[in-house]
């Protein structure tokens, strides 16, 4: 058992017992089903297509954890491509990042109470450049849903944290509104798995969506070739570890005597150079046994080049 400082200075117990935590989660769920069971849909729709509509850039500003909420939404929503989105900092905004707000624009605001001082000086600021504004917030009657042009109301039943006061549920709605309301847009808008990827080239997701064979594999020219007709003492030092040990388990000693053409996999697995990265990884992977590379082909059955399993690990497949 472990113990921390309380704010008192005196040590308390710092164990977590299983039971209270089993509580607690079953607080949150409850807490959870109260904002599903209570959201109106309509208000969302209206929302959904706000954002859609928009014929300017979306800002998403919020103060606290609200602000860290309303930072990534604006960053999933951009990660969409359809629609220029960011986060303006509320504080930063009124000592100059609000130039970048213009009056097609949309802003929408984040926060539980809406009575965010800071949100609420921003209001009349941006209301005087010309954007439309939405808030997004868990108080009825709120000032800044007064201010706005539309409000999103989330029904919050509580808090799940003990004094009901920390922001452990109130954000954890937040985010799941924010992001299904992406997905929706995803579904209107008709978003493909390639025009996703172009907009994470860098992440496991886009690679598995861009790259192809041909990107990652190595080229003939570079490759370690045998003949058919060589002997397999001449070419030990180009030959892979499965060739040999599948060879020494069937033939032993006489393996020596053997050329490359009577050694060799008459049909192994093969994939060509359009084909998808992440579909030479599966090929690698499946049964029976997984392989260390497999033969690129051209239209014609011939080998032009070989891509292995290092190759698809070190491009972050």
């Amino acid at each position: 058992m472990g113990s921390l400082p309380s704010p008192g200075g005196h040590l308390v117990a710092s164990t977590i017992d299983r039971r209270d935590l089993g509580v607690l989660f079953e607080n949150q769920q409850r807490h959870l089903n109260h904002f599903f069971d209570n959201l109106d849909l309509v208000q969302a729709q209206a929302f959904a297509q706000a954002l859609i509509d928009a014929p300017g850039a979306v800002f998403f500003s919020g103060i606290g954890k609200s602000g860290f909420v309303a930072h990534k939404l604006s960053q999933t929503l951009a990660s969409l491509g359809f629609t220029r989105s960011a986060y303006l900092p509320p504080v930063d905004a009124l000592h100059g990042d609000i130039g970048a707000l213009f009056p097609s624009d949309l802003l929408v605001l984040i926060s539980k109470s809406g009575s965010s001082d800071e949100l609420l000086k921003l209001v009349p600021c941006a209301r005087a450049k010309g954007a439309r504004l939405i808030s997004i917030t868990s108080v009825q009657s709120n000032p800044l849903a007064a201010l706005c042009d539309m409000n999103v109301h989330l029904p919050l039943e509580k808090e799940a944290c003990p004094f009901g006061l920390a922001p452990v549920t109130s954000t954890a709605i937040q985010m799941v509104f924010g992001d299904t309301i992406v997905a929706a847009i995803m579904r209107v808008r008709k978003l493909t798995k390639e025009q996703y990827a172009r907009n994470h080239p860098a992440g496991k997701i886009g690679k598995s969506l861009i790259f192809k064979v041909k990107d990652l594999m190595k080229k003939r020219e570079d490759l370690p070739l045998c003949k058919e007709g060589d002997m397999i003492m001449d070419q030990l030092t180009e030959l892979t570890n499965g060739d040999l040990r599948r060879t020494l388990k069937s033939n032993g000693e006489g393996i020596f005597k053997l050329t490359v053409g009577e050694m060799c996999n008459r049909n192994p697995r093969t994939i060509t150079p359009e084909a998808m990265a992440v579909e030479a990884m599966q090929k690698i992977e499946s049964p029976p046994s997984a392989v260390q590379f497999l033969p690129v082909v051209d239209d014609q059955k011939v080998v032009i080049g070989i891509i292995t399993l290092h190759g698809l690990v070190s491009a972050g497949l």
